[in-house]
């Protein structure tokens, strides 16, 4: 991947650590400081809140934090139009 390459949310990319490390998933999260890459997603157990009602977030994401300077370590593979496709 070029060193030029800015992640867009919705970027599926590899980031590439190193021999035998290496994670991947959706970038969730742009920012100049920083992006987030979202690496695993599972549900929360169906609890009630305290007051009765259901919780408004059903899923539970693990995200990566990945800076500028580490960008050159990704490598994209392909884009989605939205989280829902």
């Amino acid at each position: 991947m070029p060193d030029d390459y800015i992640p867009k949310v919705n970027d599926y990319v590899i980031w590439d650590k190193g021999r035998h490390n290496n994670d991947e998933g959706w970038v969730y999260f742009v920012d100049k400081e920083y992006i987030t890459i979202e690496v695993g997603v599972r549900p929360i157990l169906e609890k009630p809140c305290m007051n009765g009602k259901r919780r408004l977030h059903h899923n539970i994401h693990t995200l990566l934090l990945c800076f500028p300077d580490q960008w050159k370590e990704l490598k994209y593979i392909k884009s989605r139009e939205s989280k829902y496709n």
